[in-house]
């Protein structure tokens, strides 16, 4: 079973980047990032003709969710993170695919920090750690997926003395992504890849992508079921080299699952 997360970084915008990329990889489940779209504009149909079901929470012009299955439909499970019911992003949505529960993040930027947007960020990953630790507890395969938009370490960072101050990289983020770890959830890509410099994300300009001047923001969080179901973790660092791309690669992982 192949699962995917991608930042589309507009989903409509970059909607034939998704499907040739949907075409050429074929993957059971996608979490898409960014759709910067409004619910009544999600491409549903060139989804469906592409052969997937999907349930979406979108925004005019930022943030955005959805999470895609071939050859089935996604049951909806939670539209929205809990503990704060004025938060009116869309950034969270969760559901149920074949016998999986997975739950699709888009995790705030923060920047400038400090800052406003900063203390937003941090209160989410709050909110996120409690939400998370609910799911360990429902004892179910669960997995945490999506943009993150942190560097967990500086092995995620072409050149960390030059993030040190940047709102995906300062110790309260970093911290804040070390103890959700440390519930008991596995970061799939650091799990089959220890000391490897992966990254997920590249900035459009000064040339980064050539240069692979990147960063790691994008992770797959596996509750201990699922983390004994891991074979493969790999980031299709081609589709990134696409004309009018995103900025993220798609990240795709294994299951020896049903």
């Amino acid at each position: 079973m192949k699962i995917a997360t991608y930042n589309v970084n507009g989903v409509n915008g970059r909607l034939d980047v998704l499907l040739r990329w949907l075409a050429e990889d074929r993957p059971d489940v996608v979490c898409l990032q960014e759709l910067k779209t409004p619910d009544d504009r999600f491409p549903r149909k060139a989804i469906e003709q592409a052969g997937y079901g999907a349930i979406w929470h979108g925004q005019k012009s930022w943030n955005g969710v959805a999470i895609l299955a071939r050859d089935a439909e996604p049951l909806l499970t939670r539209r929205g993170l809990p503990g704060d019911p004025d938060d009116t992003h869309s950034r969270y949505i969760e559901a149920a695919v074949n016998g999986l529960l997975i739950g699709c993040l888009y995790l705030p930027n923060g920047n400038p920090a400090p800052g406003p947007k900063f203390d937003y960020k941090l209160r989410w990953f709050e909110r996120l750690q409690h939400y998370a630790r609910e799911l360990l507890d429902l004892d179910v395969p669960a997995m945490l997926v999506g943009d993150f938009n942190v560097m967990p370490t500086d092995l995620d960072v072409y050149a960390p003395e030059r993030w040190r101050d940047d709102a995906l990289f300062r110790p309260e983020v970093r911290e804040a992504y070390a103890a959700l770890v440390a519930q008991g959830w596995t970061d799939a890509i650091r799990q089959l890849h220890p000391d490897e410099r992966v990254y997920t994300f590249w900035k459009y300009f000064r040339n980064a992508f050539a240069r692979d001047a990147g960063l790691r923001i994008d992770h797959f969080l596996l509750s201990p079921t699922v983390a004994e179901w891991l074979v493969s973790a790999t980031v299709r660092r081609e589709v990134r080299s696409w004309e009018h791309t995103s900025d993220h690669a798609p990240v795709i992982i294994e299951l020896d699952h049903v």
